[in-house]
This record gives structure tokens, sequence and C-alpha cells, in this order.
């Protein structure tokens, strides 16, 4: 015998003894009744539906009485801030809001606007870049002009630079 099944064994007198019944002593019934020490290495946050949110909201509203109220929620393992939460939620028209939330840095919502916007920032920064270009460009045929003694027409008084 194993000592699992040895250590069962002593243990089942004592069982019998207070008059819980106790089963076969075979190692595969024994490690079927033993609990399992391990704890989990992290917790798991619960999640609740859309479906089960609405549905607990509306078994809630249907109690009459505080008592059934109360047995509801312990038979959900809930808690009446879980309610209260819920039912806001539910008032505000949220259907996101009855859905788990997903954790961490939210999405930036960006309007048509504010794309358009920063569209039209970049195209303005390209074109005073290529503006620079352009007049650094005429800068150095001018004196290019200067240098070789090539005349230059002056623009006439109806005409922009």
């Amino acid at each position: 015998m194993t000592e699992q099944v040895k250590a069962v064994q002593g243990i089942e007198g004592a069982r019998r003894a207070t008059e819980i019944p106790w089963g076969g002593t075979s190692a595969e019934s024994v490690s079927h009744r033993l609990a399992d020490p391990e704890v989990s290495a992290k917790a798991s946050r619960r999640r609740f539906t859309a479906d089960y949110k609405i549905k607990i909201i509306r078994q809630a509203d249907a109690c009459s009485d505080s008592k059934s109220l109360g047995a509801l929620l312990r038979r959900e393992g809930l808690y009446a801030s879980n309610l209260t939460t819920w039912r806001k939620q539910m008032k505000r028209g949220v259907l996101t809001a009855l859905s788990p939330k997903k954790r961490g840095r939210k999405e930036s919502g960006s309007s048509p606007l504010q794309v358009e916007n920063e569209k039209l920032r970049k195209e303005n920064n390209r074109l005073e870049r290529r503006l620079k270009r352009a007049e650094l460009i005429i800068d150095i045929q001018k004196k290019a002009a200067q240098i070789l003694g090539i005349p230059l027409s002056t623009p006439e008084e109806g005409e922009n630079d």
C-alpha cells in the first residue's frame, strides 16, 4: 500500500467514529477525496456579460422584498453595489458599459475634424519646407548672376515676387 492510502486508513477510523461514511480505500478513490492544497498563482477578476447583468437586474426588480433580493445576491455571489452600478449604466444607455471594460490605455477617439486638421498641418509643413528650398535656390541664382555679370530683370510694379 502507498503511504497516502495508509494515512487515509488512519483517518478512516476517525471518520467512522464520528459516523461520517467513508467509501473504499483504493488509491484512486483516495486521490479524488483529498483537497488540492495549491492556491492559484494569480487571482482572476470576475467578468460579467451584458446578458447576465440585464438578467440579474430584471430578477432583482422582480423581487418583492429585501429578503428575496438578499437571497438572490447571495445565490449569485454579488454585492448590492454591483446592482447599483449596473442600473446606472442601463439608465445612461451605455451599451458598452454593460460589457467588460478593457483595461489599460484608452484609444484616442479622434473626430473627422481632428483628422483633417492633422492632415492640413502636415501638408502646410511640407509646403513651408519646399518654399524655403525654393527661396534658397533663388538666392543662389541671384548671387551667381551677379558674379557672372548677368543682368536680372526686376519685377514690374503690378507683379508679385
